[in-house]
C-alpha cells in the first residue's frame, strides 16, 4: 500500500465518521448513545465502530487512531487548562505505549479526530474536528484543540497564530456545551424524563432548567439547582409566572390565576395552583431548599 493511497483512504474514513456524525446529530441530537457509536457506519461494505473500551481508539482500517474518549467513570481524569484547551491523559503511564504514539503521530501530521466525553453512562457528547495540539510526557497528557467543522481541510496559507485563536475560542465552547449537556442529562435521569410539573414526558419537548441561573454565582450545574420541564412550564417558571416554594408547593401569580384566556390557560397553569412538585426518586437529587427559597422571593417580588 503507497502513501499517498494510505492517506487517500484515511481522509476517506474520516470524512465519512464526520458526515454519519453530522447525520446523527442532525436526527438525535449531539449527545449520542454508545452502542450507536460501538456500532458505527458502513464503509466501503465494511463496519467501522467509533468507540472500544479503551479510550483512544483505532480502527483496523486505519493506521492511527480515529477517535478518544473521555467515559463519565472511567480511570482517566481528563480536565481543561487556563486556556480551555483540553488535556487529554496519555493511555498508561508509558509514553511509548503505541496508543500513544499514535496520538502523537496525528499530532505531527495534522490529523483531524473524534472527541467523545462521557456526560453521563453510556452518552456521550460527540465533537469533531479536533486536534492534537501539544504534548506532555511529563503530566502524561496531549493538548487538545477543537475547530470548526468547516476547517478540516488544512489551509497552509493561514497563519498558525489565527489557527490557535480560533481553536482556543471554539475549544471554549466546547467546554461550555459540556457543562450544559451533562447537566441536562443528569437532570432528565433523576426526574425519569418527565415534567416536573405536569409529568409530560417527551424527552424532545423537555429542558433541563436551572433553579438558580447558570450566569449567577450559586447557579451551579449540579442536579439540585435542575428542574425538568416542559417547554411552556419552562417559558413560565423563567417569567415568573410559576413559581415553586421552599417546601416543594407550585405557585402561580395572582394576576395569572385571575385571568380568562383558552383550556391551556386553564389546565395547562391555573390548575397547577398548590400543587405539589413531582420529586426525583432518590432525595439526593431533590432541588435544594435554599436554591428554591432565593428563586422564590424573586417569583413574590416580580
Amino acid at each position: 500500500m503507497g502513501v499517498s493511497f494510505y492517506m487517500t483512504l484515511d481522509k476517506q474514513i474520516r470524512l465519512a465518521a464526520f458526515n454519519w456524525l453530522s447525520d446523527q446529530v442532525e436526527k438525535h441530537g449531539d449527545v449520542l448513545n454508545r452502542d450507536k457509536l460501538r456500532q458505527g457506519f458502513e464503509f466501503k461494505g465494511t463496519r467501522i465502530p467509533l468507540v472500544s473500551p479503551q479510550g483512544i481508539f483505532k480502527p483496523k482500517q486505519l493506521d492511527l487512531p480515529l477517535t478518544i474518549t473521555t467515559s463519565p467513570k472511567g480511570p482517566y481524569k481528563d480536565s481543561f487548562d487556563e486556556n480551555d484547551f483540553l488535556l487529554y491523559k496519555y493511555r498508561g503511564t508509558n509514553p511509548m505505549h503505541r496508543d500513544n504514539i499514535g496520538l502523537r503521530k496525528c499530532m505531527q501530521k495534522e490529523i483531524p479526530l473524534i472527541y467523545f466525553h462521557g456526560v453521563v453512562p453510556s452518552k456521550y457528547l460527540a465533537v469533531w474536528p479536533v486536534y492534537i495540539i501539544g504534548d506532555n510526557p511529563n503530566t502524561l497528557t496531549f493538548k487538545v484543540a477543537a475547530d470548526n467543522q468547516y476547517e478540516i481541510e488544512y489551509d497552509e496559507n493561514k497563519l498558525k497564530e489565527e489557527n490557535n485563536y480560533r481553536r482556543a475560542y471554539i475549544t471554549s465552547t466546547v467546554k461550555r456545551r459540556l457543562h450544559q449537556r451533562g447537566f441536562r442529562e443528569r437532570v432528565m435521569a433523576a426526574y425519569q424524563s418527565q415534567c416536573a410539573f405536569c409529568q409530560l414526558k417527551h424527552a424532545e419537548l423537555l429542558d433541563a432548567a436551572h433553579i438558580i441561573p447558570d450566569n449567577e454565582d450559586k447557579g451551579v450545574p449540579s442536579v439540585n439547582n435542575g428542574l425538568a420541564l416542559c417547554k411552556i412550564h419552562h417559558a413560565a417558571f423563567d417569567q415568573h409566572i410559576i413559581g415553586v416554594s421552599p417546601d416543594y408547593q407550585i405557585k402561580v401569580k395572582d394576576n395569572v390565576l385571575r385571568e380568562k384566556d383558552g383550556p391551556m390557560l386553564k389546565h395547562g397553569i391555573q390548575e397547577l395552583q398548590d400543587q405539589k412538585l413531582i420529586l426525583p426518586k432518590s432525595k439526593k437529587a431533590w432541588p435544594k431548599q435554599e436554591f428554591l427559597e432565593v428563586r422564590y422571593q424573586e417569583f413574590q417580588n416580580t
